[in-house]
């Protein structure tokens, strides 16, 4: 009688070597400007695995204070000893806007070894890579990155970065550098035509610098009532938070409140009275303008355009 074997077949792990994927190196950076945001993109940048080459300033104690941020300390150069610059895949410009054409100018007289095309991102918000042309014929990639964000503090490193918008353009490969970047600060980015970036760089200008200096107003103001810079800075904290938070909900029409919205006629007189009795000039104006701007987007009363109009 014959019997049927039973036969399992049993799978053995086999250890197939797989091929290796190349990781793509990060560029090697030097960044030209140790101000605010120059520090701030140093400390960020070393944190996501760049390394930082150098750091140029104009006072070399400036570069000194932003290097001893970084874990590898880089070497330090005055911005008179740009032609000591070592090679670097990206150099980042980070100085004032009107500084910029001035290093662009000087970094093409330079002989830059690098392992491909060298490029060069300047960070103005107002200027565009045309700026940099004197690089982009010395046969240079050429762009800007610039973030919709208030550095006051660059020891936070890549914290304020953190979901930040950035303004990029540039040609082909800045813009996929730059955009790498804003990818790696956990950023995210847009781009504008290059002639636009004085009118992008006014509307930042009017969300950031323009509302602390409107700030700065109603302190005035209310230390005309009584109150300490100190007392009235906690207490329209809470107030400009509300707002922002209006605003993460709704446009600027829905988010609006106030007199204006509420076409409050004999409150906005008391308001005008009593800026042109404490003599608030500034403040006067900036009321009639804003004012308008709230008229348009509250369509309230007609008699109230009147007011503003005659102060």
């Amino acid at each position: 009688m014959m019997h049927r074997l039973g036969l399992r077949l049993v799978a053995l792990p086999i250890n197939i070597p797989m091929p290796e994927t190349k990781r793509k190196e990060k560029p090697e950076v030097s960044i030209i400007g140790a101000g605010r945001l120059g520090t701030t993109l140093a400390v960020a940048l070393s944190r996501r695995g760049y390394s930082i080459l150098s750091i140029v300033s104009r006072r070399a104690q400036s570069a000194r204070k932003a290097a001893k941020l970084l874990d590898g300390d880089p070497p330090v150069l005055a911005a008179n000893r740009l032609n000591s610059l070592p090679p670097a895949d990206l150099f980042l410009v980070t100085t004032p806007d009107d500084q910029i054409a001035a290093v662009a100018a000087e970094l093409s007289n330079l002989e830059i070894e690098s392992k491909g095309k060298p490029t060069a991102l300047h960070t103005s918000g107002a200027l565009s890579s045309e700026v940099l042309a004197p690089l982009r014929r010395k046969g240079w990639n050429t762009g800007s990155i610039h973030p919709l964000i208030s550095v006051s503090d660059s020891r936070n490193g890549a914290t304020p970065l953190q979901g930040a918008f950035w303004s990029v353009e540039g040609d082909n490969a800045a813009l996929r550098l730059g955009k790498a970047i804003v990818r790696d600060l956990e950023g995210r980015s847009f781009s504008i035509r290059p002639e636009d970036k004085p009118l992008y760089h006014a509307a930042a200008v009017m969300v950031a610098g323009n509302v602390v200096a409107l700030f700065d107003v109603a302190l005035e103001m209310l230390a005309e009532c009584g109150l300490s810079r100190k007392t009235a800075h906690s207490i329209l904290l809470p107030l400009i938070a509300s707002t922002v938070h209006n605003l993460e909900t709704k446009d600027p029409a829905g988010a609006l409140t106030g007199s204006f919205s509420r076409g409050d006629v004999e409150t906005i007189k008391r308001h005008i009275a009593a800026l042109k009795s404490k003599k608030l000039d500034d403040a006067l104006e900036l009321y009639r303008l804003l004012g308008k701007r709230s008229l348009k987007l509250s369509k309230k009363h007609s008699q109230i355009e009147r007011i503003l109009k005659s102060v």
